[in-house]
């Protein structure tokens, strides 16, 4: 992509309100974020300085934390193992705070102390939260605990809101992931509430895409649309998909904390319904390739080929029926907005080949779709 191109699309896309990556690692907090931000959530009150506990901080939406919640003038504390560097903003937290233990079995460097807020980014199992969450319940103001859509798994209903009833139970007993995982984050919650009861706020995000985001997941699109040719696209062109960018997520969150938003929301954009025509479209837009399309709709097909999803489209079928129509507009009364998902994926493809993500790192990523199986699936497609 032309530096030219790409900048006269940044700015007409994002039409001034853009918050940058930052990826020459430039900690640049004298520039207000209201500038910077050119209104969004203008509803958010004028933030008092808080003192914010992260669980973890390191990973992929840590990062993003740390770097707007020092912007908007807050103090923070991380609290990890000490093993990881920040891929994005380090020098951002040389301003942190260091807490090194482990969530597992060693919580004493968060004894003795208090925090206004904590953000629970990295609870992976429901004795962590407890533990957590048992040991803060008098240090600290609000628990947010970041849990997950995936509570909702089985997603048999097109109509999935906050108050759906959750699954408490794995019946495949660790077998299938999503059950796992859903089960998992549920129980988290639950745990949070017995500790925090209304002082807790419950985050559930579905596919979270950006920057730093080493699942490749969001990276799969715009990183296939940017190489152009005979693109394959699977599902209907009507199916509904869902992401959300992590810098959404994260600035929101950090909004959420600031005017003392507790409850529960489901956190998943865009703002309004898109297909997944309107998705790889909107994707297209943020490169100079010419693609072509070809559309394979026979769910039948997909399915022979073991093209079950391509995130953020997932076969809606089964189990996954209804997991891209979850309901956010509790989330958006509560001031959540979304970036153009063509900014999302250009700046997921500045991201992506700079200096913070190695060749290495690059050379065969995860996904489910990798050009030579592209390729062998449109020719046995056409000789149908």
């Amino acid at each position: 992509m032309k530096t030219s191109r790409r900048s006269f699309l940044k700015s007409s896309i994002a039409a001034g309100g853009a918050l940058g990556l930052g990826l020459g690692q430039r900690f640049a907090a004298a520039e207000s974020v209201g500038e910077r931000e050119s209104g969004r959530r203008a509803d958010s009150r004028q933030a008092r300085s808080l003192e914010i506990l992260i669980l973890g901080g390191t990973n992929f939406t840590g990062p993003h934390h740390v770097r707007y919640a020092l912007e908007r003038g807050h103090s923070v504390t991380i609290f990890t193992r000490g093993r990881r560097k920040p891929g994005l903003f380090q020098d951002a937290f040389e301003h942190v705070e260091h807490l090194i233990g482990d969530r597992e079995d060693n919580l004493e460097a968060l004894r003795g102390r208090s925090w206004d807020a904590v953000i629970d980014a990295s609870g992976m199992n429901e004795k962590w939260t407890r533990d957590s969450a048992q040991l803060l319940e008098d240090a600290v103001g609000t628990y947010l605990y970041i849990s997950s859509t995936g509570v909702y798994y089985p997603y048999l209903t097109t109509e999935i809101e906050e108050n759906t009833e959750l699954v408490l139970v794995d019946e495949s007993e660790g077998e299938n992931i999503e059950s796992w995982y859903g089960v998992m984050k549920a129980l988290s919650e639950i745990e949070a509430r017995k500790a925090f009861g209304e002082r807790t706020c419950i985050v559930r995000p579905g596919y979270i895409v950006g920057p730093l985001d080493w699942t490749h997941r969001g990276t799969y699109w715009p990183d296939r649309l940017a190489r152009g040719g005979e693109v394959l696209v699977p599902g209907k062109k009507s199916d509904l998909v869902q992401q959300i960018d992590v810098r959404d997520l994260t600035e929101w969150i950090i909004h959420l904390l600031e005017n003392e938003v507790h409850g529960v929301f489901n956190a998943t954009g865009p703002a309004s319904p898109m297909t997944m025509e309107e998705f790889v479209h909107g994707m297209r837009a943020a490169t100079s390739s010419e693609p072509t399309w070809t559309w394979i709709e026979d769910y039948d097909f997909l399915i022979e080929q073991e093209i079950t999803y391509a995130i953020p489209w997932v076969l809606p079928v089964g189990d996954n029926l209804g997991s891209q129509r979850i309901d956010n507009a509790r989330a958006k009364a509560a001031g959540l907005t979304f970036r153009p998902i063509a900014l999302t994926a250009m700046e997921t493809l500045e991201w992506y080949y700079s200096d913070a993500v190695t060749d290495e790192q690059r050379t065969n990523p995860p996904m489910v779709i990798t050009p030579e199986r592209e390729a062998q699936i449109l020719t046995e497609w056409k000789a149908r």
